[in-house]
């Protein structure tokens, strides 16, 4: 086959009626080839019906196909086709795989050993604290984390994630340039810069409802398995781990409180196969066949016990959402000064990471 050409791809996405398996169907018939936009009907029979054929004739939209690319370019963003090397592999195996995907960040080869974190978008205190729990130890151990970044669960395992030093993929039902929601922007460009931000929707896709299954198929397709931390009885979290299991992927779920709504979900999952979680040890024993290959990275572990008062006092204070030092040292009752000495010690430690800003977050 020819070299890879993303404007072709782009131009027959914007055909209505053409989707993944039809491009791919073309693609491997006529290659990446203006010949597609200039075939006879009966040299398109079997790949795409009559009707379609006329719309692809009358709707070759090549300003679509260039607005994207600049968008792209203006952006950062690359187009990974299923042709291409960088494509994931775990990806091409589901039903209808993208024929192409849209990338802010890098892809690599260690990210086929991913686990999917998905939940409520009002997760209670003990789903923050299992979530960011669970996915630090994963993160730090070399798993990807794979969520898609909405606010609640999501949110807090792509922090946790990016907190641990790990990566973490985060894919998206709107544009790349439509970060959704909104306040994630700052997030979606960490991710970038320690993973990638991915969607199948072009440059300047609105985040309609529609969008949501489809994306979610992709989260569930990247993971080896999908972990629902919490989740209520009508979560969407519930679907994404029933897309898993269509995948032939792990379901795993944390237990809850039986009289909370958020853990209605969870529990049900259990009751219905879902392997319960409590450690990560839970995930890595289902995962064992999955995992052939894999090197599981060593934890730097630092005992409570050697920290001193000042240190577990700022500990105690800090979280997976960024403070400033200000801020710390206000709620510490203490100097800006002290605070930072205290940061510094606990940054080496590995317990602390500051970010831009003079702000840290607890790993």
């Amino acid at each position: 086959m020819e070299s890879i050409k993303p404007e072709i791809l782009l131009r027959l996405s914007a055909v209505p009626g053409i989707g993944p398996n039809k491009i791919r169907a073309l693609i491997g018939r006529f290659g990446f080839s203006e010949g597609i936009f200039r075939a006879a009907p009966k040299e398109l029979s079997g790949l795409i019906d009559r009707k379609t054929a006329e719309r692809l004739h009358e709707s070759d939209d090549k300003a679509f196909a260039e607005k994207q690319i600049e968008a792209m370019h203006r952006h950062g963003v690359k187009l990974i086709t299923f042709w291409h090397k960088e494509y994931p592999s775990q990806l091409k195996h589901i039903y209808d795989p993208p024929a192409y995907l849209f990338v802010k960040g890098c892809l690599t080869a260690t990210d086929k050993f991913s686990v999917g974190v998905v939940g409520t978008r009002q997760p209670s205190n003990y789903g923050k604290l299992v979530t960011e729990k669970l996915t630090s130890d994963l993160a730090r151990k070399g798993l990807t984390i794979v969520s898609g970044m909405a606010y609640g669960i999501d949110t807090i395992a792509h922090t946790s994630a990016l907190n641990s030093g790990g990566r973490t993929l985060a894919i998206l039902g709107s544009g790349l340039d439509v970060i959704y929601p909104s306040r994630n922007k700052a997030l979606a460009e960490r991710i970038s810069s320690q993973g990638a931000v991915i969607s199948e929707f072009p440059m300047g896709t609105k985040p309609d409802w529609q969008n949501f299954p489809r994306r979610n198929r992709i989260i569930c397709g990247l993971s080896l398995g999908t972990l629902v931390v919490e989740a209520g009885a009508k979560s969407g979290a519930l679907i994404t781990a029933a897309m898993a299991l269509e995948q032939n992927k792990e379901v795993f779920a944390v237990p809850g409180n039986i009289e909370s709504p958020s853990s209605v979900g969870t529990n049900d999952l259990i009751k219905q196969g879902a392997k319960l979680v409590t450690s990560t040890e839970d995930i890595f024993e289902e995962l064992e066949h999955q995992l052939k290959g894999f090197h599981q990275q060593d934890e730097q572990v630092v005992d409570g016990s050697t920290l001193n008062e000042s240190e577990k006092k700022l500990i105690r204070i800090l979280d997976n959402e960024p403070k400033h030092v200000d801020a710390i040292a206000k709620e510490a009752g203490q100097s800006t000064a002290q605070v930072l000495s205290v940061l510094l010690s606990l940054e080496l430690k590995n317990l602390v990471k500051q970010l831009a800003g003079k702000q840290f977050v607890r790993i």
